[in-house]
């Protein structure tokens, strides 16, 4: 009996000693995943910090809208450049896509075509939890125990191994073949032997969190599935916009070409509404996710659209009362050369040397190295557009999201506008669901950590 005693104890001396992370009996907290900082692609970090925001001069059309208030903002980093058409493609043709494989391996499901391994047919587009030898025993047992339950097809993943055929002349076998067509516009709505695609049915559909409605609904008996929500959008541009915007103005060229021609790829995406850039910062987020997920690393934070607040900010770029992103007071620069993409003098719209928008990364950054954050294309912010929301926002990270006001402020002036509207104070808005041949926008994500701040009346 000693000896057994004896041996449970080595035992356990052992295992205590050699249990990797032995902590001694001592408080020394959990450790997660390791975390490394990593700058986000195509964006510049803004340091947190506090500005005066509102107006930098006289408020001359006496709107009396952006009266001065000191404001202070967290640490985030920012899209060097507005969204370009290239990028809002991406979106686009990922929606595209996605649609495509859900319609094929839903065929491939009802004709019970579920065989990977059969090459050149539709087969080979059937979910992936068809074959259960390739899914994991969690996959398997969501699908036993969930997604066969389900009346629909939610959660079953799709398989993104083959690639599509997109050329009407490789179509792999006539199931394929009936798929895409319901991808066209149909015979009767084409023209010059050309089918084109259905940009109606490239929706995207995604759920949130209304964590705010949460958060002041907390201990009144609800549950966090009464705050999710589901949003499901159109994303493709509104190309009419060009011809819409402008009557008695031939703008067709524009219409055509501008978001499809990659003569335009660098070019800032327009036609988008409000409702479409909170899509594209939805799905750049998961499409982030879903890359981070496969390499095992922790999860980035949202993307989404800026507040008013934080965009002013990052637009001074670190200065002090200026009026423009550059400083001020003038548009030009002191060789003459006009310093934004908007429309100077009487009207002349070709006086800058462009006539509609520039390249995103065109002109000189302001010091956090953004781009056109006055001219170019007017962007859309986070925030709810009130007159008077400056008397009672709060003064950290201040934001108004009224749910029931469909106005929504959009910052920086756009190429049909005049000096006035370039101004890193001055505001404006659009309706949420309009959308306009001279807006777009810009991501923005938070900064994981406080130790980057800095104070603009005072450099530290």
């Amino acid at each position: 009996m000693k000896k057994f005693v004896l041996l449970a104890l080595v035992a356990v001396v052992l295992y205590s000693c050699g249990k990797k992370g032995n902590d001694r009996g001592e408080l020394v907290g959990v450790k997660g995943k390791k975390w490394h900082p990593e700058k986000p692609y195509g964006m510049t970090r803004v340091p947190g910090g506090a500005f005066i925001m509102g107006k930098s001069d006289d408020d001359r059309p006496a709107l009396q809208d952006a009266p001065t208030k000191t404001v202070t903002v967290r640490s985030f980093y920012m899209d060097e450049t507005e969204i370009t058409n290239s990028e809002y493609r991406q979106f686009v043709f990922w929606v595209r896509d996605s649609i495509i494989r859900t319609r094929l391996a839903i065929l491939a499901d009802e004709l019970g075509e579920t065989d990977p391994t059969a090459e050149g047919t539709i087969a080979e587009f059937a979910f992936k939890d068809a074959d259960t030898t390739e899914i994991s025993v969690w996959d398997q047992y969501m699908y036993d125990n969930y997604y066969s339950l389900m009346d629909g097809y939610e959660g079953r993943k799709l398989n993104k191994d083959v690639d599509l055929v997109l050329d009407t002349n490789e179509f792999p076998d006539e199931y394929y073949a009936e798929v895409m067509d319901t991808m066209y516009l149909p015979i009767e709505e084409s023209y010059n032997g050309q089918r084109t695609w259905d940009v109606s049915k490239f929706v995207f559909r995604y759920k949130w969190l209304d964590i705010e409605a949460a958060a002041y609904a907390k201990n009144k008996g609800k549950r966090r599935r009464d705050f999710i929500q589901t949003d499901t959008v159109a994303v493709y541009p509104d190309t009419t916009v060009w011809i819409r915007d402008f009557a008695y103005s031939y703008n067709e060229p524009m219409h055509n070409d501008y978001f499809w021609h990659e003569a335009y790829g660098p070019y800032p995406v327009v036609g988008v509404s409000w409702q479409q850039a909170k899509a594209f910062c939805e799905w750049r987020w998961l499409y982030k996710n879903g890359y981070q997920k496969s390499k095992k690393r922790q999860n980035v934070n949202r993307f989404r659209l800026p507040t008013e607040a934080e965009w002013e900010y990052a637009a001074r770029g670190g200065l002090s009362s200026g009026a423009f992103p550059w400083g001020g007071p003038y548009a030009k620069n002191d060789r003459g050369c006009f310093m934004a993409n908007f429309k100077p003098l009487r009207g002349d719209y070709a006086a800058d040397q462009a006539l509609y928008t520039v390249e995103a990364d065109a002109f000189e950054p302001n010091d956090y190295n953004l781009y056109n954050m006055a001219g170019n294309v007017s962007e859309w912010t986070e925030s709810s557009y009130d007159p008077g929301s400056y008397e009672y926002m709060s003064t950290m990270n201040p934001n108004v999201n009224d749910k029931t006001n469909k106005r929504r402020v959009t910052r920086g002036g756009s190429w049909k506008d005049v000096a006035y509207f370039l101004q890193v104070s001055t505001r404006d808005y659009e309706y949420a669901d309009s959308a306009r041949s001279y807006i777009g926008f810009r991501t923005v994500q938070d900064y994981l950590g406080t130790e980057v701040t800095k104070n603009q009346y005072g450099k530290r």
